[in-house]
């Protein structure tokens, strides 16, 4: 505590920086950033764009590159991106010292990843494969990739593999078995979860995606058909990439320690 506290008093970090290293937390007028989850939980923390205005987003994405030295931002907006990007290279982050943080938006997935000059990523030896059904379906698999690659994992993409032809699934599958875990992300019926789930012997996580119209659309079809799935596998809810990407990239984390001990 006395360290965080010299270090306050001569200006070598800021305020939400020492409340964070105290508290574990960081107040801010959008909300409290926190930012001891990764240290506590293995994921860190994701500041979800969706019902804040771009200038809270940008403020929480401050913070968090401020106190983690990165910020990992979900279900962005064009202007939400923006926002961020004035304020992380309006000087929002001098006292780190940091001229050049790297900022990469996502449009399609919706993300925005920022990360410190400083900063060293996490670099896990486990595989992820992230495996979309269809075009419509790798917006939300993009999320999960986007997160599990942020926990440290080395993420395969395998896009377009949709049951309407099994060919495609069939000539991929053995590049999918190569992965420490799977994520499908289908909409529609949502077969496909179930299908590669029957045909590796790694977890499966499946993604339902609110595709599909009429009856069972929106993802409901595709969600009762994981949670009714002959073959093993975990299910997440409708367009939960985030959670897809962290419970992945959680089971990576665990594959590469077994592998380090």
């Amino acid at each position: 505590m006395r360290d965080t506290l010299e270090a306050l008093a001569a200006g070598e970090i800021g305020v939400s920086e020492a409340e964070s290293q105290l508290a574990g937390y960081a107040t801010t007028g959008a909300g409290r950033f926190d930012a001891a989850r990764e240290r506590r939980r293995g994921i860190p923390e994701a500041i979800l764009a969706e019902g804040k205005t771009p200038a809270e987003v940008a403020a929480l994405t401050a913070t968090a590159v401020e106190t983690t030295g990165r910020a990992l931002v979900t279900r962005a907006t064009a202007d939400d991106a923006a926002a961020v990007r004035t304020e992380v290279e309006g000087g929002a982050l001098e006292r780190r010292g940091d001229a050049s943080p790297t900022i990469d938006h996502d449009e399609r997935t919706g993300t925005v990843v920022v990360h410190a000059a400083d900063f060293d990523p996490p670099s896990l030896d486990a595989t992820v494969s992230v495996v979309a059904a269809g075009t419509a379906d790798a917006a939300v698999a993009g999320e999960a990739a986007v997160v599990a690659r942020e926990i440290g994992a080395t993420v395969d993409r395998v896009d377009d593999v949709g049951v309407a032809n099994l060919n495609r699934i069939v000539d991929q599958i053995d590049r999918v078995r190569e992965a420490d875990v799977v994520v499908v992300a289908a909409g529609r019926e949502g077969a496909l979860p179930t299908v590669v789930a029957g045909l590796v012997d790694a977890p499966v996580i499946a993604l339902p995606v609110s595709t599909g119209y009429g009856v069972g659309g929106e993802g409901v079809a595709a969600l009762s058909g994981a949670l009714q799935s002959c073959s093993v596998l975990t299910t997440v809810n409708v367009d939960a990439g985030f959670v897809a990407g962290a419970q992945a990239g959680l089971i990576a984390r665990a594959v590469d320690a077994a592998r380090d001990a």
